[in-house]
């Protein structure tokens, strides 16, 4: 399935189990980075960090005044009522390792097309904030296990929040951006103060594996 795990040497000798998914093409539209386009809104469908934070803060036997809880979620539910829906849904990508930053990096690479998003559209609870300064860590580059990115013409943004804010695991979804074309591809952030910065594929220590 293309998944890899990295072990301490001696320590690998517990059960690794790795799994494949079988389905069906429910789309007749293809839902790929190919599919970006020009205009469309980036929708997130949830606050971002948490489960990174959570499992490095039990690893390293770290302790904040406030329990940070894993966002680890099934999305199932949300993305076939997208899906169902009609919604236009260019593409869709989970922000696990790396997080948002790394997942629209590599979006933008696929598709040819930046994507310009707003720091302050991005829900980041005031935990995960805190524990990454602590931490010298980005919560737009913090692992998440239950959140994702959707694409779809500006058009749709309003069903599509309607939709996901219908469910508990994305009840905090907002549209956080927009697509637009420009060449080389990248993804630039606008801070709360007006200025744009590029976001680069993080990397090294910015890229902690938490399993």
């Amino acid at each position: 399935t293309g998944d890899t795990k990295v072990v301490d040497r001696g320590k690998g000798d517990g059960i690794y189990i790795n799994t494949a998914g079988v389905g069906e093409l429910v789309s007749e539209d293809p839902i790929a980075p190919e599919s970006i386009r020009e205009g469309d809104v980036l929708i997130l469908s949830g606050d971002l960090g948490r489960h990174g934070i959570s499992i490095m803060t039990l690893r390293e036997g770290l302790a904040f005044e406030t329990k940070i809880e894993s966002d680890s979620a099934p999305l199932v539910e949300p993305v076939m009522d997208l899906i169902e829906s009609g919604v236009a849904i260019h593409c869709l990508r989970d922000l696990t390792r790396g997080g948002l930053v790394s997942a629209l990096n590599e979006l933008a690479m696929a598709s040819r097309k930046t994507f310009h998003i707003r720091e302050k559209s991005i829900p980041v609870s005031e935990p995960v904030h805190s524990a990454c300064e602590i931490l010298g860590l980005d919560p737009l580059s913090v692992a998440n296990e239950g959140r994702f990115v959707a694409f779809a013409p500006a058009s749709e943004k309003e069903k599509c929040l309607e939709i996901l804010q219908s469910h508990p695991v994305s009840a905090d979804a907002r549209e956080i951006g927009t697509v637009v074309s420009t060449h080389p591809p990248l993804v630039t952030l606008e801070t709360p103060i007006g200025v744009t910065r590029i976001l680069p594929m993080p990397s090294g220590e910015q890229l902690p594996r938490i399993c």
